[in-house]
């Protein structure tokens, strides 16, 4: 513990936070302990006590606050703990819950957390995501969520949703077909008041609001539909001199308000002024024809028998069923199937520039920013990733210094980190790994599956393994 901060070196502050990091982690693993314990001591029947009120008279009684396979617990002994927890009893109760769950239904998760691998807010969101599942099917998301843990909490979040639909997929089918009674479209008046707001966020002078809940392969068609739109209304938009182009998200308002006058887009899209010609022009084939087109990157699984799993993950989109990778299918005319990118596969080249598939398997490999604790996935219409050689490119260097084995996917903030600030260190020990240096003395390994802490000795060690040119995936 650091007496005085004003008086901690760089080097010292930065071990007491990553410290910090981990005391708090195991902090909280020991309030859901004691609630665990206290849950333990009041797992007997109070009704089975002499003397007991009934419960129909208001006596105690052991209620089931976890999933399927949890322990019962009397219901008035949370009080006095609520008290303790400065909190309201029905918060001790879900904490409780979370607690049961994570002991009794996901064992592996619980052994991870308690060594400080994980936030346990994270794992108590999986257990909540998870408590419909009954004792067996919750296995599959225990043991993928246990060897997540060392993944950003959105990541693991999104192993886990996977996992509990593919767990129960006839329970994720009954969601979506209720989901589907009840979509709309909604058009809320502004609350009074809100014209005047000082706050941007909630002022409505001169705004209108639309909400819509609509079937996923619409709600998509129709995104499609208004990029289109937005993209050629900015194209065509007059920028006085020395002004800024208005932002996309402007452009993109505007293209939905347009789609509220069918005729008016059909006449702005064929070039015409007159609308009395657009009845005409929609009877002939379009000179600019829109056959909706996607490119969707499906990961799928087999079974042990061979067959298909249940469910998918479309990138940018997360898990989907089977069926639902079908309905979206279904929307667009052309379909062309990519084959499969073989991950296990690379090459070199000898230009600065890495070419576009190497670019494209590191990305599948990656998933995301791969700097140390990054949260950022790669997604197909945001900013791409920064393609940095891992060990800086020498044009007067021997040739392949270009290629898989060189590869580091950065977001622009993380790549001006490593280039600009002088002692971060970084090297590849192979297309999916690297270890990181900071400047005053913490180590990572960074793989798919996650940031891990490592001591200096162990970045020693990985470093004497680190490939510079791997002749092993040079073309």
């Amino acid at each position: 513990m650091i007496s005085d901060l004003s008086d901690a070196t760089p080097e010292q502050l930065l071990h007491a936070a990553d410290d910090g990091v981990r005391i708090h982690r195991l902090h909280e693993v020991q309030q859901l302990e004691l609630l665990l314990a206290w849950a333990d001591l009041h797992s007997g029947d109070p009704q089975a006590e002499p003397g007991a009120v009934p419960v129909r008279y208001g006596g105690p009684r052991l209620i089931t606050l976890g999933g399927d396979g949890t322990p019962e617990v009397a219901d008035l002994a949370l009080v006095e703990m609520a008290i303790a927890r400065h909190e309201h009893v029905l918060s001790t109760r879900g904490a409780l819950a979370d607690a049961f769950d994570l002991r009794h239904r996901l064992p592996q998760t619980w052994a991870g957390v308690r060594e400080g691998r994980c936030e346990a807010w994270v794992v108590r969101r999986v257990a909540r995501m998870s408590r419909t599942l009954d004792r067996h099917q919750i296995r599959i998301v225990d043991e993928a969520v246990a060897a997540a843990l060392d993944q950003a909490p959105s990541r693991i979040l999104a192993i886990a949703e996977a996992k509990v639909i593919e767990a129960d997929p006839a329970a994720h089918q009954a969601r979506i077909e209720k989901n589907q009674k009840g979509k709309g479209v909604w058009y809320p008046k502004p609350r009074p008041g809100s014209q005047v707001d000082d706050n941007d966020a909630v002022n409505t002078a001169g705004i209108g609001t639309v909400f819509a809940r609509l079937d996923e392969a619409d709600a998509l068609a129709h995104q499609h539909t208004v990029d289109d739109l937005a993209a050629a209304l900015a194209e065509h938009a007059d920028v006085p001199e020395g002004a800024e182009p208005l932002s996309m998200d402007h452009w993109r308002a505007e293209a939905f308000a347009m789609l509220a006058d069918p005729a008016a887009v059909l006449a702005f899209l064929h070039d015409i002024n007159d609308t009395s010609e657009v009845e005409e022009v929609a009877q002939q084939p379009s000179r600019d024809p829109r056959s909706p087109t996607a490119e969707l990157i499906v990961h799928i699984s087999l079974t042990d028998t061979g067959a298909l799993g249940p469910l998918a993950r479309i990138e940018n989109l997360g898990p989907r069923l089977l069926t639902q990778v079908r309905n979206l299918l279904h929307r667009h005319a052309t379909i062309t199937v990519q084959p499969v990118i073989d991950l296990h596969t690379g090459r070199s080249v000898n230009g600065y520039e890495h070419p576009t598939d190497v670019k494209h398997r590191t990305q599948l490999r990656t998933i995301g920013d791969v700097f140390p604790h990054a949260t950022g996935l790669f997604v197909k219409h945001g900013r791409p990733p920064d393609h940095d050689h891992t060990v800086s490119y020498d044009k007067h260097g021997p040739p392949g210094q270009t290629g898989d084995h060189n590869d580091t996917p950065l977001a622009r903030h993380h790549h001006r980190a490593k280039t600009h600030v002088p002692g971060f260190t970084v090297m590849q020990l192979g297309p999916g790994k690297w270890i990181w240096g900071t400047p005053h003395g913490l180590y990572r390994l960074v793989t798919g599956g996650g940031t891990t802490a490592i001591t200096r000795a162990e970045y020693q060690l990985h470093a004497q393994d680190a490939i510079v040119l791997a002749d092993d995936y040079a073309a």
